[in-house]
């Protein structure tokens, strides 16, 4: 069936966002692997709604088919005041069955914390969804530069450790969806 189908999302639409070069820096740690293709979701190239409407527009339409093409996930996310942005929320809202049986991963940046309450938080939400969540997370501390030619021996270990997981993950699931629609 070929190669995960990774979808990396930036979670944060704020001005001034840690997030874009995050996730392109994650987006390179992935990009040599042939076991995954990778496509990165920018909250911030869709004209969501600021509320909730029961009438899709064709940026929830959009957003949600991507949702939907992808086998995994991973969510970059800041922490704000120990949650994670409203954006993310509302974006995760807009899609439903699209999550379902497929696994997220995280990667979280913040002060000291590096996002771990934000992780802790998306936790909850994506079991809702009936998505699996992965074990290990990437943290980047932002009071100490990451990432750093300090840290990414680390980080880079951490990315390809999450990397390795979420294939994992996204194969099985993706051949059990295959062989047995989930239903929830």
């Amino acid at each position: 069936m070929g190669p995960v189908r990774l979808a990396v999302i930036i979670g944060s639409t704020r001005e001034g966002r840690a997030g874009e070069e995050i996730a392109r820096w994650f987006v390179a740690q992935a990009a040599g692997r042939d076991d995954m293709t990778v496509n990165l979701v920018d909250l911030a190239d869709y004209d969501l709604p600021a509320r909730y409407t029961a009438e899709p527009t064709d940026a929830i339409r959009s957003f949600v088919r991507e949702v939907g093409l992808a086998d995994a996930f991973a969510v970059v996310t800041p922490e704000y005041n120990h949650s994670f942005p409203a954006s993310l929320k509302q974006a995760i809202d807009y899609a439903y069955d699209e999550w379902q049986a497929k696994p997220v991963g995280f990667v979280a940046y913040g002060c000291r914390s590096t996002g771990l309450h934000a992780v802790d938080q998306l936790r909850t939400v994506f079991t809702a969804l009936h998505a699996t969540t992965v074990r290990d997370v990437v943290g980047v501390d932002l009071l100490r530069g990451e990432p750093s030619p300090e840290c990414a021996d680390q980080l880079c270990q951490d990315a390809r450790v999450l990397l390795d997981q979420l294939t994992w993950w996204g194969l099985a699931l993706r051949d059990a969806r295959a062989a047995r629609p989930y239903v929830s």
